[in-house]
């Protein structure tokens, strides 16, 4: 079941077209990705699903009940976590939550629940009644997380959400991100960090100039470009003998003998590894070392739009 279906979305400032058409969906438990560079309408968009924004054109549907910024049933499933942070400084984490959970009507004992699981999602249990203009700029991030997630919405909308912390405060507002689809929440994850993009979501569409240029998982957005995988072989003895046997194994594209190794380029090549390995002990060509690389999301955005994401 779909929690968002958004289709046709259009919005214009002047001449300056921002939301370009803009379609797709997230199911309940899905993580989907928005990717693009600044400017790309991402900010925008994730404005009229959230309400705030009205569109010149497009519908947006959530949980079955249609969006605008003229509605109001229905806007109770979103969370939606800005850019900047919207948090009371002089307030703990604790009183945070539950002051924004009281905006949302929770009752007491639904409150004091969910304000003792979302401490434990976004890790600041131990920090709960330290108030928060003590806390890094990671950890302020990771409380912005939980009070979009405080009244369980259907659909938890993210927007660019590490821009500006450090590499250990990122890696846990992503390792908080990866428990939401487990809990069966719909998330909208808007960034321009590649690797975001490919850790964290089941399904990407790639926008730019505020279009979607592909949408997909990783490996389907990889296939749309006809890329393949390479294979690096180490070899213990005659690398010209391994390439030949190798040559002909199904879904090996190409194998090019260079100084001591085989190079081979394959469909899918977490599948393929064992019966390559077969073959080469078959052959009697020992294998040293193995290395794989896959096409990324950084090439896909590069062949569609022309350019590198952070241009």
């Amino acid at each position: 079941m779909n929690v968002l279906e958004c289709t046709g979305l259009v919005k214009a400032f002047d001449d300056l077209v921002a939301v370009d058409g803009v379609g797709f969906n997230i199911a309940a438990g899905e993580t989907y990705g928005l990717l693009g560079p600044n400017g790309a309408g991402k900010t925008t968009t994730i404005s009229i699903i959230s309400g705030i924004l009205e569109a010149d054109a497009g519908r947006v549907v959530v949980a079955g009940n249609e969006i605008t910024t003229r509605t109001t049933t229905g806007n109770a499933e979103i969370g939606y976590v800005p850019q900047d942070i919207a948090i009371y400084p002089d307030l703990t984490a604790r009183e945070n939550l539950r002051f924004f959970g009281r905006l949302y009507g929770l009752s007491k004992d639904r409150l004091a629940r969910r304000i003792d699981e979302i401490l434990e999602v976004i890790g600041l249990t131990d920090r709960r009644d330290d108030r928060t203009d003590e806390y890094s700029g990671g950890m302020r991030r990771r409380l912005n997380i939980g009070i979009g997630l405080i009244h369980e919405p259907s659909l938890l909308i993210l927007d660019e959400p590490t821009v500006g912390v450090d590499p250990q405060s990122r890696n846990s507002i992503l390792e908080s991100v990866e428990t939401l689809g487990t809990a069966g929440t719909a998330v909208l994850y808007t960034t321009h960090y590649m690797e975001e993009a490919e850790r964290l979501c089941d399904r990407v569409a790639i926008i730019d100039a505020g279009k979607i240029r592909a949408e997909g998982t990783r490996r389907e957005l990889v296939q749309l470009m006809g890329q393949k995988d390479t294979i690096n072989l180490s070899v213990v003895g005659s690398a010209h003998k391994l390439a030949d046997a190798l040559a002909v194994v199904d879904q090996v594209e190409s194998a090019t003998a260079v100084e001591g190794s085989v190079e081979l380029l394959v469909e899918g090549a977490s599948s393929l590894l064992p019966r390559i390995l077969e073959v080469a002990q078959a052959s009697g060509v020992g294998v040293s070392g193995v290395g794989v690389i896959e096409p990324n999301l950084e090439s896909v955005f590069l062949h569609l739009t022309g350019k590198a994401l952070r241009d």
